[in-house]
């Protein structure tokens, strides 16, 4: 059936190649977009929240509240190295893991003064 594309095929003989230019090299400015993109759409945000939160687990203090990562709320009764003594309900305090706080529920002391101003 495509018997008469196959003499056509060998009288046009192979393409001349063009020097220099490998399949691969077509591929570098592709490659290397995605690696642009990659940096600062998931690597640089990743980053800068990382910083974010171990400047909230380093800046805890007694009195702030916070939320767990199961839910819980607390005021901070204690700080240690690697653990803080929350107080869930009048003298009723649980020991958790500093990585097991999602949030500071506290406003910081600029929100406080500026809400307090109006």
């Amino acid at each position: 059936m495509m018997e008469w594309l196959i003499p056509a095929a060998r009288a046009a003989g192979p393409s001349p190649a063009s020097p220099g230019t490998g399949p691969y090299l077509t591929l570098v400015p592709f490659i290397l977009g995605m690696i642009v993109l990659y940096y600062f759409l998931i690597a640089m945000p990743q980053r800068k929240r990382q910083r974010e939160r171990e400047n909230m687990l380093k800046n805890m203090k007694r009195g702030d509240e916070v939320m767990t990562s199961g839910g819980i709320y607390g005021k901070i009764a204690g700080v240690a190295e690697q653990s803080v003594n929350l107080e869930i309900a009048p003298k009723v305090r649980i020991k958790v893991h500093k990585n097991a706080i999602s949030q500071v529920t506290t406003p910081a002391q600029g929100e406080e003064e500026s809400k307090e101003k109006e």
